[in-house]
């Protein structure tokens, strides 16, 4: 098992981030891994973008990634333990805009088109769908 060591400031510093804390935010609030076309049709934000974002959030020890077949699917680490603290924390921030209940609304009509708990499809909103190719 490899250990990473977190550095706090580079905690903050990817979570000081609008899409950032929609992503961490989804993820904690709904306890599951996600892939990058379930992100794009969830937050309606370009895959290119949410990638950089992604890989910021890995590489502040914040998500964990696994490939299966075409698909990676991202997921909270969640040790140390004072991780769960900070979820607990981005969970718990207010939705004055409602951004984030839109976000897990559209998150989770877009799970109920996983087969077997997992993508199947690929992107689905349309205005996404030919810009990832």
């Amino acid at each position: 098992m490899q250990i990473i060591t977190i550095q706090p400031e580079v905690i903050f510093q990817a979570l000081a981030d609008e899409t950032r804390l929609r992503i961490i935010r989804l993820l904690v609030v709904t306890g599951e891994e996600s892939c990058l076309c379930e992100f794009v049709d969830s937050l309606l934000e370009p895959s290119y973008k949410l990638s950089r974002h992604l890989k910021i959030l890995r590489q502040a020890g914040l998500l964990s990634s696994q490939k299966e077949g075409r698909w990676v699917y991202h997921r909270l680490v969640v040790k140390p333990p004072y991780l769960e603290l900070l979820y607990s924390t981005v969970s718990a921030l207010p939705d004055s805009g409602g951004a984030y209940s839109a976000d897990l609304q559209r998150f989770r009509k877009r799970l109920c088109l996983r087969k077997g708990g997992r993508c199947q499809i690929g992107i689905q909103s349309e205005e996404f769908k030919t810009k990832a190719g």
